[in-house]
């Protein structure tokens, strides 16, 4: 009885912060039954969740501004884990934000800053725990280079006992090869599983050890892949705490296709204008040869 009242009071809670209604250009789907629904009764799915896992298109600025605005409405005392600082690191309390982000592993370069910067204010709320959750990067590119050997125990550990099936193992390696331009093939593409998978890993032990610390539900931020149900980190819950009730929503653009995809939830936006960024690296490959 207490939960239940406890839920209806952060939903009406989360109205006054006024989350509003779905764009007109924007949908909201569950995927499982297929149906449109609006951005408060996700919000509710996410509040009755244990994790809920909110994907990206790390270029597309909506998606960062949309996920700002859950956040805003879960509330300051739901925990959060970003992708984009390193495990083990906390956000700290401070005047400005980007030094701190910086001091738990933040590349402001490589996530081209100010992009995801109104993510991070909510996500950085006073009360709020922000922490790391990727994978050092020296060991994601020792990964890389070494595959499984170089897992350690830890993320052994987790991996081991959350094996990929067929569809999941060629879904993975799919992604890696469209996110590579086409240019990664055998042990490269092997080894980038592995990194793929420890940085899973890696999210899924920091987003358990914030339940412990802050409460339930945990926020993991991340991109699209590792929100995916048949590889990425809701499949590692799956395996280790199959009871667990789990919210992942990919954030998807229009035109994409979302039957079947991996997700419990998408949100659909606009596209960004976007460069190819695949010319580059063709052009580098093609001196190359």
């Amino acid at each position: 009885m207490k939960k239940t009242l406890l839920l209806g009071l952060l939903v009406l809670q989360a109205g006054c912060a006024q989350l509003g209604m779905t764009p007109s250009n924007e949908r909201i789907v569950e995927l499982a039954s297929g149906r449109e629904i609006s951005r408060d009764e996700l919000l509710h799915k996410l509040l009755a969740s244990d994790y809920v896992l909110l994907g990206e298109q790390h270029d597309n600025a909506v998606h960062h501004q949309r996920r700002a605005e859950l956040l805003s409405a879960l509330g300051p005392r739901v925990p959060v884990v970003a992708e984009h600082m390193t495990r083990g690191q906390a956000v700290l309390p401070g005047p400005a934000l980007l030094p701190r982000l910086q001091a738990a592993g933040f590349d402001e370069k490589g996530w081209r800053w100010p992009l995801h910067e109104p993510l991070f204010v909510a996500a950085a709320a006073p009360g709020r725990l922000l922490v790391g959750g990727n994978a050092p990067r020296e060991q994601a590119r020792e990964l890389a280079r070494k595959g499984e050997s170089a897992l350690p125990d830890d993320l052994r550990a987790v991996t081991r006992a959350a094996p990929l099936d067929a569809a999941g193992a060629k879904a993975l390696d799919t992604d890696l090869v469209q996110g590579h331009c086409g240019m990664l093939a055998g042990e490269r593409l092997v080894g980038m599983g592995w990194a793929q998978r420890a940085r899973d890993a890696a999210m899924w032990l920091s987003l358990q050890a914030a339940a412990q610390a802050q409460g339930k539900p945990a926020v993991l931020v991340a991109g699209n892949g590792h929100v995916r149900r048949d590889y990425g980190v809701p499949h590692l819950i799956a395996a280790q705490q199959p009871a667990a009730r789990v919210a992942s929503v990919g954030f998807v653009e229009t035109g994409a296709k979302t039957q079947g995809l991996p997700y419990h939830y998408v949100w659909i936006t606009a596209a960004p204008a976007r460069e190819d960024a695949c010319a580059g690296m063709r052009e580098m490959m093609n001196k190359q040869g």
